[in-house]
């Protein structure tokens, strides 16, 4: 009981000096239920008290995402969603007119990324999926895919050259399982959003996670998943509880996953550390 307890006393004191540490945020959400309750300022605001110099953000409609980077066009990364309306979610692999969608708004010119996108097995030779990743391969655009294994099993024999970011380590997060992947998919990356009790269960982290971070520090990525508006009413402690595991890493590991990945994907500059 002393051991851990001391080794939970070392990691809160490793978590308070990394609070400075700059996170790039590859997972928010910003949607018509949250622009009711949190202004575009209110969002940056947020990011600014944890130290997210910067953030991929989505959302329903994808006009308040819009909103978002006009106010802060450095900082945010905005991800063209699929999705007009919440039912969409449901329905998007049969929609005939998402790919007219898609290609007017991408002609905008400003978003770097489509996704969230929700798709599993039985679905993925819907042709509005493959052409989904058509239009990404055209505009040379990552996807955000919440999606079973065998749906990047397809789209790699459809597009072995799209980048590819796996939502929350994919609906199977086994660590064994994702190392397969990454090992056969190079331009695979994941984003492990929503996985933070999984990777360190009662605040310590697992050894085999541990492990595939240190093979794998170039693959993954960071995230809170604002999938509810009261998601971002808890977001400072959801930053605290990514941030603990992180501490936890060898430090320059930590650092290539809270923030250089994803900045190396999106194009953005590093960021003094102060």
């Amino acid at each position: 009981m002393l051991l851990r307890f001391c080794f939970g006393l070392l990691v809160s004191l490793f978590s308070l000096h990394l609070a400075a540490q700059p996170l790039f945020d590859s997972h928010l959400h910003y949607s018509a239920e949250d622009a009711q309750h949190f202004t575009p300022q209110a969002i940056l605001d947020l990011l600014d008290k944890n130290s997210i110099p910067y953030a991929a953000v989505t959302g329903t409609p994808s006009e308040h995402v819009s909103k978002l980077y006009q106010l802060a066009p450095k900082r945010v990364v905005p991800l063209l969603s699929a999705y007009r309306h919440h039912a969409d979610k449901a329905t998007w692999t049969k929609d005939k007119t998402l790919i007219p969608y898609l290609e007017k708004e991408l002609k905008r010119g400003y978003w770097r990324g489509i996704g969230e996108l929700h798709i599993f097995a039985h679905n993925r030779h819907s042709k509005v999926f493959h052409q989904v990743i058509a239009l990404a391969s055209k505009w040379q655009l990552p996807l955000l895919l919440h999606c079973d294994p065998a749906v990047i099993d397809t789209l790699y024999e459809i597009a072995p050259e799209l980048q590819v970011i796996w939502a929350h380590a994919g609906t199977y997060p086994y660590p064994d399982l994702l190392s397969n992947y990454l090992h056969r998919y190079p331009n695979l990356l994941i984003d492990v959003s929503m996985r933070d009790e999984r990777i360190a269960p009662g605040r310590m982290i697992n050894d085999i996670w541990y492990e595939l971070f240190v093979t794998y520090p170039n693959r993954f990525m960071i995230g809170v998943d604002t999938y509810s508006t009261a998601r971002w009413h808890r977001f400072n402690s959801a930053v605290v509880a990514t941030r603990n595991w992180l501490a936890q890493l060898p430090k320059e590991i930590s650092r290539q996953i809270a923030f250089v990945n994803a900045a190396e994907l999106y194009k953005k500059p590093p960021i003094t550390e102060h």
